[in-house]
């Protein structure tokens, strides 16, 4: 039977009120000895003593939980920031409560409101990112609520991103001065604004290096590595095929691989490859990929402290924290050219 602060009282020989006082924090402002202080946490670390957080949520209106609710706990992207998160909801004295929608919207909106049952203190959430307006109610009660990564414009919130524009402008860019024309990109999910960018800024470095853009090369559904693979492999047999693809996201880049790979070619000789998303085992490859890497630690890291903020100072003010990209070069795009 877990220790009760009654038990602790008895064995420190002190009263029930200042057993409480101790556990909760209140020794100072109780003007309670530091010797009694000490006695009293030692008796109740022997005894494992272990507060009831219900009854100090009820107690102080708050559970000291955390919503995080996930697109695809098996995308690594999302699995690194997930764990980020964890660890400093940790260390700041919160639990957290990871829901996978699996990038359904119905899931998603379930989720929510199991969270918002368990009475969680406030929410990150990783959206699918297609709908916004299930989030009406949550903005228009000022709760505290995080978007990362997929953003809505349509609604005022605070936000944490990374410039998919500017990322996949680059890799793209990158492509072309190695002398590359045809280029596939295989996208995400189309309407939300990680896909929407990214294909926004694949268009404009093909145009701004006068290159015609061909629909035909412009392909995928979601985020899965089934997309990547089942688009590769289309593409590997199309009669005037691309020399190099645009993946992205590491699921997708999978998939490609393994297209690629079931083909019986090679990266970068008979495919050139860059990839969004650094996954971890690019630059372990036998052809190194170069990627765009996004700041995964720091976007959970900034996502917790803003989220926390809001919790502890009731404001919940919009703002957009937008974050840089790296294109990390490697050896996974062939030099056909002059790049002109």
């Amino acid at each position: 039977m877990p220790a009760t602060i009654k038990d602790i009282a008895h064995q420190a020989g002190v009263s029930l009120s200042t057993v409480s006082r101790v556990v909760n924090g209140k020794a100072l402002r109780y003007r309670i000895s530091k010797d009694t202080e000490a006695k009293i946490m030692q008796v109740a670390k022997e005894l494992h003593y272990s507060p009831n957080q219900l009854a100090r949520g009820l107690r102080l209106k708050k559970t000291l939980l955390i919503g995080l609710v996930i697109p695809d706990i098996s995308n690594p992207f999302f699995a690194h920031i997930t764990k980020r998160i964890q660890n400093l909801a940790h260390q700041k004295g919160y639990s957290l409560i990871v829901c996978d929608t699996d990038e359904n919207l119905d899931l998603e909106i379930e989720h929510i409101d199991l969270l918002m049952s368990k009475g969680i203190d406030g929410l990150i959430l990783m959206p699918v990112g297609q709908e916004s307006k299930h989030l009406a109610p949550l903005i228009e009660r000022n709760f505290p609520l995080v978007l990362l990564d997929r953003c809505f414009e349509e609604i005022e919130s605070i936000s944490v991103l990374v410039d998919d524009y500017q990322g996949a402008f680059d890799a793209v860019s990158h492509i072309i001065e190695r002398g590359h024309r045809r280029i596939a990109i295989i996208q995400g999910l189309p309407g939300t604004s990680t896909s929407s960018n990214r294909l926004r800024g694949y268009k404009d470095a093909l145009l701004q290096k006068n290159i015609e853009i061909d629909a035909d090369l412009i392909v995928g559904s979601d985020f899965r590595a089934e997309n990547g693979y089942i688009e590769t492999k289309i593409l590997l047999h199309v009669r005037n095929r691309p020399t190099a693809l645009f993946t992205t996201s590491d699921l997708i880049t999978l998939g490609a691989l393994k297209a690629i790979d079931e083909e019986n070619l090679a990266i970068p000789d008979d495919m050139s490859l860059v990839a969004f998303d650094d996954i971890d085992f690019a630059p372990y490859l036998s052809s190194p990929l170069t990627t765009v890497s996004q700041p995964k630690m720091i976007m959970g890291e900034i996502a917790v402290k803003m989220l926390i903020d809001a919790i502890i100072t009731h404001r919940v003010s919009a703002q957009k924290i937008v974050l840089k990209p790296q294109l990390i070069v490697r050896n996974s795009v062939r030099r056909l050219g002059d790049g002109r």
